[in-house]
């Protein structure tokens, strides 16, 4: 079993809202139910970004002739733990069982393409995937997971305890150089069972953290090996952050009146005119609710709802397409049940919660292959998908052979080579890039680097390679030390 992780100090702050420090809800000389509290939790605790800076930062793109598109968005499917490539996208069926594993290759919609035989529904739509191979994950750790979510290096806090954790997500700089595509929703969010499974804002400020998604909506709680426990999360983070006393947290209804009559009053007194034009669209798109309604999954019909399914993972993915929908452009959902190195550590059957390759990646695979193909389809359906760039991935591969730490059917880590699966975003799909060798234990041909990886997602979501953030001693750095775009998908 993997090492305990380290303990990060910053760690149970990124597990509160991204504007813990405007201290919202604390008198500060006023009392609680002050218009001025009221606007800070609305504005700032929503959005995690200052919505008049988001708004201006459109403007100026357009006006700099390289205006934005209204609908790029991305879905991270964050396979916690690292799925083992051999045995989903990258089977070695000529070789022995010890190496080649328990699972069998299907031959998919595209002529001379094998995937494993429990991904059927994703090898019917090939055509729209692309699988790659060859990702180059030497550098890669297990959590905090952060290398691949970041495309920096030394983003292993593992190993760099002082500043892994510090490195900025593809996510928030993202966010920071193109914001939301509507900018009443969140432009990062984030469905997490750990902390420690995600990259953060890191040195661009805690503003630029992921939305806590968890705390947003009402999902069923599971345990750390999947099962459903029949509770429900509860979580009413609206109300809440909307509460001004605690008998009005606990009344919805009045709280939405009372943002229709501070909408009037400002309207009548002439506050309005005292704020500039950006803030003046943020106010009014923050009180219209938009971000409360996408996080509102009984607003989908019926009928999605149920071809989605009641499972927790397939919940989340149908508020990740409700949420890009509405003008978020990068969702996160942490594929784990399990809290520490994630689900997809797949090291053996005596190891539990992770289980080996047969029963532990076994049962995962067709609910996986349900989830992907779902949501693919309903962003193709609803034309999203050309817009919509699905990534599906963990931090890692596993070792060639089986059997690790006294099972006989598991893999350990593999920090060499993975393989990783995307969908739309307008790429050319149906094809499979890079390849290894004839064990899967290395690269074989066409490496691809996290760094290309980030670059592929800054080309989609219209980000200049060429652009820099500041970090805390004023020092710039470039959101890419090395990579470029996939060019087979461009």
């Amino acid at each position: 079993m993997s090492t305990p992780m380290p303990k990060f100090p910053h760690r149970s702050l990124h597990q509160q809202h991204a504007f813990t420090g405007l201290n919202a809800r604390v008198p500060e000389g006023l009392v609680l139910h002050s218009r001025r509290n009221m606007l800070k939790v609305g504005m700032a605790g929503l959005a995690g970004l200052s919505l008049p800076n988001l708004l201006k930062l459109r403007a100026e793109a357009a006006q700099s002739n390289r205006p934005m598109s209204s609908r790029k968005s991305v879905i991270l499917l964050w396979m916690a733990g690292g799925p083992s490539h051999i045995d989903t996208w990258d089977l070695k069926p000529d070789r022995p069982y010890v190496n080649r594993g328990p699972f069998a290759p299907i031959q998919t919609s595209v002529p001379g393409i094998q995937i494993c035989e429990h991904l059927p529904k994703q090898a019917a739509m090939m055509d729209k995937f692309s699988i790659v191979r060859s990702v180059d994950c030497r550098f890669s750790n297990h959590e905090p997971n952060t290398v691949m979510q970041t495309a920096n290096l030394q983003a292993a806090p593992r190993v760099n305890p002082t500043k892994g954790r510090m490195y900025p997500a593809i996510a928030s700089l993202v966010a920071k150089f193109r914001g939301p595509n509507d900018p009443s929703m969140p432009p990062y969010v984030a469905f997490q069972k750990s902390a420690g499974h995600l990259a953060y804002g890191g040195y661009l400020g805690k503003s630029y953290d992921p939305f806590n998604a968890n705390l947003a909506v009402d999902l069923p709680i599971y345990t750390d090996v999947g099962v459903d426990t029949g509770k429900r999360s509860g979580a009413s983070l609206f109300n809440f952050a909307r509460g001004l006393t605690q008998d009005r947290i606990l009344n919805r209804q009045t709280l939405l009146k009372d943002f229709d009559r501070l909408r009037s009053d400002i309207d009548n007194n002439g506050s309005m005119t005292a704020l500039d034009s950006y803030s003046q669209q943020a106010v009014e798109l923050v009180v219209g609710g938009k971000v409360r309604d996408a996080f509102d999954i009984n607003q989908e019909p019926a009928e999605t709802r149920a071809k989605y399914g009641d499972h927790l993972w397939l919940q989340q993915c149908l508020l990740a397409r409700r949420l890009v929908e509405a003008g978020t452009n990068f969702v996160t959902i942490d594929l784990s049940y399990h809290g520490a190195s994630g689900t997809w550590d797949t090291h053996g059957d005596n190891i539990p919660p992770y289980g080996g390759i047969k029963n532990g990646l076994g049962p995962l695979l067709p609910l996986f292959d349900h989830l992907i193909t779902t949501l693919v389809g309903d962003l193709d359906e609803r034309n999203l998908l050309d817009d919509c760039l699905v990534i599906a991935m963990g931090e890692f591969g596993r070792t060639p052979n089986m059997g690790t730490q006294d099972s006989i059917d598991g893999r350990n880590h593999w920090p060499v080579v993975m393989s990783l699966a995307m969908a739309g975003g307008g790429l050319r799909h149906g094809q499979v890039i890079g390849s290894t060798e004839s064990d899967g234990g290395g690269i074989a041909a066409r490496p691809v680097t996290p760094g290309d990886l980030a670059a592929t997602i800054y080309h989609h979501m219209e980000v200049p390679l060429d652009a820099f953030w500041m970090d805390p001693r004023g020092r710039p750095n470039p959101i890419l030390d090395q990579g470029a775009p996939i060019g087979e998908l461009i």
